[in-house]
């Protein structure tokens, strides 16, 4: 549902800026352009704010997951340096680890949010007024409050988590194998020496994705 709703985004911005750039003048014998599309109605951009409202649980989702990805990539790196540290050290240092992780989300997330939901009239607005007509954004706010969509958000992160708790203990002995033949290659190329960490033991449990939010109240 995220991956849906960023391409949204991705898609109004593109269609913003394209809106932006200057046309190109029309050549001999080219058609006329198009007249200019009448402005919107107050009801219909009153409608448009109301779908932005609803659908700000998602926007700040989209912004969190963005804002969080580079930590958490940052994080599967340090993990694998740590397990080639001494372990007298490993404890100590995975704690100042997690606390500079937490530091930069605590920093980062926030601002990301507010800039998403800042941004979200100027991007995703002017897509949803052009596509939708007054009558469709009434049926998707009627949707987006029913309290059958409440439940089924409420829900659809247990489905996820469910899945993917399974998805790992399904995949767990074809993958660790591989992960461990992948550490220890990367770890030759970098002049490393043998690793030191997945294959002196199991390799860590992959942990599910975090439940990803859709747009709910």
């Amino acid at each position: 549902m995220l991956r849906r709703f960023t391409a949204a985004v991705l898609l109004a911005t593109v269609a913003t800026v394209h809106a932006q750039a200057p046309s190109p003048a029309p050549g001999p014998g080219a058609p006329a352009p198009a007249p200019p599309s009448a402005p919107a109605s107050p009801a219909k951009k009153e409608l448009v704010a109301r779908v932005l409202q609803l659908l700000q649980p998602a926007i700040e989702g989209v912004a969190k997951q963005l804002a969080e990805q580079p930590a958490m990539q940052l994080q599967q790196g340090a993990a694998a340096a740590l397990q080639r540290m001494p372990t007298e050290r490993r404890e100590a240092l995975a704690r100042d680890l997690e606390a500079d992780l937490r530091k930069y989300v605590e920093e980062v997330v926030p601002m990301a949010r507010e800039r998403a939901v800042r941004l979200a009239p100027s991007t995703i607005g002017p897509l949803i007024e052009e596509r939708f007509s007054e009558d469709e954004l009434r049926q998707i706010v009627a949707l987006l409050e029913s309290p059958v969509n409440r439940k089924f958000q409420q829900t659809f992160p247990e489905m996820q988590r469910a899945l993917a708790e399974k998805l790992v203990a399904e995949t767990r002995s074809e993958i660790e194998p591989r992960v461990r033949a992948l550490d220890q290659t990367m770890a030759k190329r970098l002049g490393l020496g043998p690793a030191t960490g997945p294959a002196s033991g199991p390799a860590p449990a992959a942990r599910p994705a975090p439940a990803a939010s859709g747009p709910r109240r």
